[in-house]
């Protein structure tokens, strides 16, 4: 809506730009122009002074002169009449006379040297508002069912006056197809009731120009039935029937118009009413249709219950004939209502326009007009008939036109063109002004438009000129005059870009030249960015009680400032705390259902706007429904009906019915049965001997509703039961009994009182008799002195008063078990390989196991390893098969072992009777590493490795494999030697290894399965005594000891040098020349404590890795026992399934460097401060 209102004002303001008439600046000479005048037909207040508007400008100002009824008003002779200053106005003082001596028709003139212009005949009359006669109005008393007319013939006012019929108490009377009110204010009735009788009918007559309200004496209306009429009129008319039958039905006829025909007039533009009332019973209804074509849609509307046709601007198509049906059962009666259209005249091209011409120059004046009749049109000049007017050559009169031709200074004038027929007249002033001057833009210079992207925009340049300018518009560097499609040039100088974009922002330039000179006005162009809405807000459907926000974000040119504006169903929103608006959004919490509608934002700047819209709909869950009623009511069945209760915007989607048993259950609500939303009733099928009282519970997508009103209660007659216990089941407790138990009946399936149950039993492998026995109040019965294990057939029939259940089906039980008597036969084992083997056995016949058959239980323990004659004491282990199992695998055993195992047989009452133990050996596996791995007596070029045996042999060892390889001080593995070694054997000496070299040693023991997992260690020879000394006498050599005395003079002569200069104090130009050209790579001491820079010996005491070994050479296992893969990268150092080892040493990296090398808590080695003082040297 705002959108259009927008581009309504767009294309007025274009309209405007293009149709304007043409305005000559006040400073220079012009005939005068009436700028305001009052209406023609001029209604006054009596109350209230008389103005009479006459207002004219023009070069010089004009002066002004009136005429009244025709001839010369002289004011100043009026004592009552003043003139407003500048304005030829007049103000008549009416507070000594009366208003009514002034009225008639007016005229006024405004002139100066160069013309005069005149204003049209204003008609003054003063407005009326008579009083109603006094009149005495009898009562109407009418029979039940004819037709009335209640007349209200108000006053002759002027204007006319609205007419409403009200009561007493001023409340407007209720109109209705059967009454209503006519055009001319008479109150109809096409029939009339009872209820139509009241002392109060009251016509009113509002007259608006003066605001008064008269009113008509109030009319009485009496509707009496047949015998009530003759009742009061007997008296009148000697008992006398006056009616002698009721009103009967009757087909519709007109009460207006009257005929099968009528005419009506209208003038072209005003308001087209035409009205058909008719009576009847029942009620007629009233219907239109136009002969000749259709209705103009968007100008038809239909009044008092279709009896009023109205079309407003009425123009030369609405004429022809209209046709009005009034129609009710009993048959139809139509009127034709021929329509003619006459018109006051009409300006077809507007009114004649000014004309400002230079000396030499040619123009035409020209007065088109049209009405039906046709109408007349007459010229003058100056305000006298142009025939009565000077001769001018330059002039001439051709009917609506006047040409001219070579005008010449001094021809200016003003001329009246007059159009005029039996309806009324047209008026209009032109003047011709003859003029020289050079042009001047009027649009005020530096203007800055702005318009959005994509929008349509009007650059102005007013000029003026005589001749008339010629206007060219440049742009920016003006290279160039603006032509091509975007842009579009208009006769009055406005230039039009119909799609503004970013590219024509800039500086424009309008030039309006013509002989006499030339102008030029600059204006600016900004486009701006469209304000839009990008997230717009979303529909919503919330509970109550909840909060919902809507977003509302925006992008706008960064040059505009955007406000925003919230609606709730096109109106404010209501002032409450709940909601909260942000600079994007709305929030409302706790939401209620008066916050349901549809909410738009609005965002405005000053160029634009944008909006968008969401509806906002709040569910809850719905009202309990009401008016339960039972109807229908049987002996098992009962049907219930309600009304839903409000679903709050949630369409119910089921209603559950609930019921209380009040006989069996009081208080406690039970679900009988669901049935679809869209449904009310529901047929409930019930059970004997209960109480019922019923609820309705309704569900939509938020929940249940609470619980309805409870109905009435609805008692059923008790009968037998429907059905017997289920459930039935026989088991035995011990071996010699048989328990039946059931699930017992509730109270509403008892069905009646004084329930009990029939429990019947019988052997099923004998063809017995059924046993019988009743059991009241429990739900299970106890057979005693039963075979063991045996199967029985078993049934429970439910009882009452009122007689017994249907047939009970068979059930099958047994009675109690016994442990099993017998162990299973031919058990024997499998060696599948070191640690699994299979167990196999023989079923155990049925009868035997004496019970239901649980599974067989297998148990075993190991004995021994077959390489000890010791025993191995260890628990005996179970494993269990349920089921009926002869075999299952016996995993996770040790290899090469003595197993022994036996198996039992399993029931629901315990283990039987043990197999005979049998016993079975598992194979030779891999054996373990070796317990220990210990070095002793390292030399020079060999060491001892001593071992023990594997503590998990798994077979016989059949020999021992040593692996050995050199690590240098890089963590480089060399070459690997290996040595075959005997089972025998425990402890190998190895000769012609290196000096002072570290080794890594694997062992693993054998057996004929192969290799097992090895051990390893790590150790180191000692040093060569002869080189140690050559590296230890190096402190003896001369040359040492000089150079560690050159070292201490100087630490001496720079601990002098460092006292004197904090001493001293400050600093000299030298100094700080030598600070500033200090070499950084040469900082030999610190300047704040004289210290050596940046030295540390952390490096030259590390350790070797692995080099801690104690001074005996002994390697414990715990302190060695580390992988491979420490020495290498990520896990490459492992071995082959024969114990071999893969893999190579790689470089340590800087991180491991860094770990170890503060890992000297432990006192070096000699070797380690040997290297150290090599390092040094």
């Amino acid at each position: 809506m705002e959108r259009r209102r927008m581009d309504a004002a767009l294309l007025v303001l274009f309209l405007g730009h293009l149709a304007g008439a043409l305005e000559v600046p006040l400073d220079l000479p012009q005939p005068p122009t009436i700028t305001h005048q009052s209406h023609k037909d001029y209604i006054i207040d009596p109350r209230e002074n008389i103005i009479i508007h006459c207002d004219a400008k023009g070069k010089p100002h004009p002066s002004f002169s009136w005429t009244r009824n025709g001839t010369h008003y002289d004011i100043e002779q009026d004592p009552n009449v003043t003139v407003k200053p500048h304005s030829g106005t007049l103000v008549i003082d009416i507070s000594r006379v009366k208003a009514e001596d002034y009225e008639g028709v007016y005229q006024c003139t405004a002139r100066n040297k160069h013309g005069a212009a005149v204003s049209n005949n204003i008609v003054v009359r003063q407005s009326r508002s008579p009083l109603w006669s006094k009149e005495k109005i009898k009562p109407i008393v009418v029979q039940e069912g004819v037709s009335l007319v209640l007349l209200c013939q108000p006053p002759a006012g002027l204007p006319p006056p609205i007419i409403f019929w009200m009561d007493n108490n001023f409340q407007r009377l209720p109109q209705s197809s059967r009454v209503s009110q006519s055009l001319s204010g008479d109150l109809y009735f096409s029939n009339v009731l009872r209820e139509d009788s009241r002392n109060d009918y009251i016509c009113y007559a509002r007259f608006p120009h003066t605001q008064t309200i008269q009113q008509k004496q109030p009319i009485t209306v009496k509707v009496l039935n047949l015998d009530a009429i003759n009742d009061t009129m007997a008296a009148f008319y000697n008992d006398t029937d006056l009616f002698s039958d009721p009103v009967d039905e009757r087909r519709p006829t007109f009460l207006i118009p009257n005929g099968p025909s009528s005419s009506k007039m209208v003038l072209r533009g005003q308001v087209l009413e035409m009205e058909c009332i008719a009576e009847g019973l029942p009620t007629p209804n009233i219907s239109w249709t136009k002969v000749s074509g259709d209705f103009p849609a968007k100008r038809t509307s239909f009044l008092y219950y279709q009896k009023t046709l109205r079309i407003v601007d009425v123009s030369e198509s609405d004429a022809g004939e209209y046709r009005c049906m009034a129609k009710n059962r009993l048959g139809s009666v139509h009127h034709i209502i021929r329509v003619t259209v006459k018109a006051s005249p009409y300006w077809i091209s507007g009114s004649p326009r000014n004309l400002v011409l230079a000396p030499g120059e040619n123009g035409v004046l020209t007065c088109r007009a049209s009405g039906t009749p046709k109408p007349s049109i007459t010229w003058a000049m100056n305000g006298i008939p142009i025939e009565n007017s000077p001769k001018d050559l330059s002039r001439k009169v051709e009917d609506d036109t006047i040409i001219f031709t070579d005008v010449q200074t001094g021809s200016s004038a003003v001329y009246q063109c007059n159009v005029s027929n039996e309806y009324g007249y047209l008026l209009s002033n032109a003047f011709v002004n003859v003029l020289s001057e050079p042009p001047r833009v009027l649009t005020p210079p530096n203007i800055v438009y702005k318009v959005i992207k994509n929008h349509r925009v009007l650059m102005d340049c007013a000029s003026f000129g005589s001749p008339i300018p010629k206007i060219t518009w440049f742009k920016d560097s003006r290279s160039g005059t603006l032509d091509g499609d975007m842009y579009k040039m208009h006769d009055n100088g406005t230039v039009e870009i119909s799609v503004a974009q970013a590219r024509n922002s800039g500086k424009y330039t309008c030039v309006a030249r013509n002989i006499l000179g030339i102008f030029e006005n600059h204006v600016y162009l900004e486009v701006k960015e469209p304000t839009r809405i990008l997230k717009q807000p979303e529909y919503k459907v919330i509970q109550r009680g909840r909060s919902v926000v809507f977003e509302c974000k925006v992008k706008h040119d960064s040059s505009l400032v955007p406000t925003m504006n919230w609606l709730k169903d096109d109106g404010e929103l209501p002032d409450d705390e709940r909601l909260v608006l942000d600079s994007d959004s709305l929030t409302i919490t706790d939401v209620t259902e008066n916050d349901a509608g549809v909410y738009t934002c609005i965002v405005n700047t000053t160029l634009d706007h944008d909006s968008a819209s969401a509806e906002l709909t709040v569910i809850e869950r719905p009202d309990p429904p009401t008016d339960l009623e039972l109807t229908d009511q049987k002996k098992r069945s009962v049907q219930l009906t309600w009304t839903p209760g409000d679903e709050h915007n949630s369409p119910i989607q089921k209603f559950l019915i609930q019921y209380e048993d009040s006989l069996h259950h009081r208080g406690h609500w039970h679900n009988l049965t669901e049935v679809p939303g869209t449904k009310t009733t529901a047929h409930l099928k019930l059970s004997p001997y209960v109480h019922y009282i019923f609820r309705v519970l309704a569900l939509n997508a938020v929940g249940f509703s609470r619980p309805s009103l409870s109905s009435r209660m609805f008692k059923t007659d008790p009968a037998a039961p429907d059905e017997n216990p289920t459930g039935v089941q026989g088991h035995g407790t011990v071996n010699n009994n048989l328990v039946i138990s059931w699930k017992p009946l509730s109270g509403l399936q008892s069905n009646g009182p004084g329930l009990h149950y029939r429990v019947m039993w019988r052997q099923k492998s004998i063809d017995s008799e059924w046993t019988t026995v009743t059991v009241a109040n429990n739900s299970k019965f106890v057979v005693s002195e039963t075979p063991t294990f045996v199967p029985y057939e078993l049934k429970v029939q439910a009882v009452n008063d009122h007689g017994s259940g249907p047939e009970p089906a068979i059930s099958h039980g047994y009675s109690g078990e016994d442990l099993p008597s017998a162990a299973p036969k031919n058990v024997h084992a499998v060696v599948l390989n070191s640690t699994l083997a299979e167990v196999h056995w023989d079923a155990v016949p049925h009868e035997l196991i004496r019970g239901y058959l649980k599974g067989y239980k297998v148990y075993y323990w190991r004995e021994r390893s077959l390489h000890k004659h010791n025993p191995h004491h260890v628990e005996k282990q179970i494993l269990t098969f349920s089921g009926n199992h002869t075999h299952g695998m016996l995993p996770g055993l040790h290899p090469f072992s003595l197993y022994s195992f036996n198996v039992k047989v399993f029931n629901g009452k315990g283990e039987g009777p043990a197999s005979p133990t049998q016993q079975f050996e598992t194979h030779e596996g891999v054996p373990a590493a070796p317990s220990s791995l210990v070095i002793t007596n390292p030399k020079l070029d060999s060491l001892t490795l001593e071992w023990n045996p594997p503590r998990d042999r798994n077979g016989l060892i059949t020999g021992y494999t040593l692996k050995y390889q050199p690590v240098n001080n890089s963590n480089e593995l060399g070459p690997v030697e290996e040595l075959a070694l005997p089972a025998n054997e425990t402890s190998v000496t190895l000769f012609n290894l290196k000096y002072s070299t570290r080794y890594k040693f694997y062992l693993n023991a054998k057996t004929d399965k192969g290799a097992g997992p090895a051990i390893s260690q790590e150790a180191v020879t000692i040093m060569d005594e002869a080189v140690a000394s050559r590296q230890v006498d190096i402190a003896t050599q001369g040359w040492f000891i000089g150079l560690m005395c050159a070292i201490a003079l100087l630490i001496l002569i720079l601990l002098i040098i460092c006292f004197i200069q904090r001493n001293k104090g400050g600093k000299y130009p030298v100094k700080e020349k030598e600070d500033a050209h200090t070499d950084p790579e040469f900082q030999p001491m610190k300047d704040d404590d004289c210290t050596f820079g940046e030295y540390s010996d952390n490096e030259d005491h590390k350790p070797l890795k692995g080099s801690s070994t104690p001074s005996n050479g002994t390697v414990k296992r715990d302190d060695s026992d580390d992988s491979l893969v420490e020495y290498g990268e990520g896990e490459d150092g492992q071995f082959n399934e024969d114990g071999s080892f893969i893999g190579q040493y790689s470089g340590k990296s800087a991180s491991r460097e860094t770990a170890e090398g503060q890992e000297s808590s432990e006192a070096p080695s000699p070797i380690n401060a040997m290297n150290s003082l090599n390092s040094f040297v």
